[in-house]
């Protein structure tokens, strides 16, 4: 995918992300995300910092977070989630056009992270957000290359993915096949969110193969 192409994706799933949360409920933004531990206001206050947050930022919060990066990022995004909605949405819609990102991070990662964290937020509220097979499978082939913290190749790579909307398929054994965006919902530890839309003689397996937890982020 060439560099404007992908950030046209971003740039538009940002703008989506932002108006569908201007029409959430004030009881809404407290509801459980699909991301372990994170309510629907944290995951979009990590949504709204991740064009500006700085690794300055980032090693500061490393002491209280214990030195854990997934604690780190817990803790900016509930941070960044306590404020008033507004505020979160204004914050999501003025940056996103941008292409940064701290320099400890990557903005290869920006992309999957918007269209997992947008499903992580809509889903238990019980709203659909539709996203483009194309930026669906460009998460899936980041996901699948990169390693920690999902280490998807390691878990599934026992079964055959095949997404049914797009030209993406890895991993080698019994088929699961289906929607983009549902596959890179189960290889990036969301499961039970997953399977429904998923089908194949691969989802009889007992899951995905041990290694160090693939925790959400």
């Amino acid at each position: 995918m060439e560099d404007d192409e992908y950030w046209e994706l971003v740039t538009g799933l940002r703008q989506r992300i932002a108006d569908q949360l201007e029409t959430l409920s004030a009881a809404d933004w407290d509801v459980p995300s699909l991301c372990e531990g994170w309510r629907v206001r944290d995951v979009a206050g990590h949504l709204s910092i991740i064009p500006t947050v700085t690794t300055r930022e980032l090693v500061a919060a490393m002491p209280r977070a214990g030195f854990n990066l997934h604690r780190v990022n817990t803790l900016i995004a509930r941070r960044y989630g306590s404020v008033e909605p507004a505020v979160i949405v204004a914050r999501i819609r003025d940056h996103a056009h941008d292409r940064t990102t701290a320099k400890a991070l990557d903005t290869a990662d920006s992309l999957f992270d918007l269209v997992v964290h947008g499903q992580d937020m809509f889903l238990p509220l019980g709203q659909r957000f539709e996203v483009e097979a194309d930026a669906a499978v460009a998460g899936l082939e980041r996901v699948w290359s990169m390693g920690w913290p999902f280490r998807a190749g390691r878990r599934w790579g026992h079964v055959t993915l095949t997404a049914t909307d797009g030209e993406w398929s890895a991993g080698h054994g019994p088929e699961i096949r289906g929607p983009a965006v549902a596959l890179l919902l189960l290889l990036t530890g969301r499961v039970e969110a997953a399977t429904p839309r998923l089908e194949g003689p691969g989802l009889r397996l007992s899951g995905p193969r041990r290694t160090r937890a693939a925790r959400p982020r």
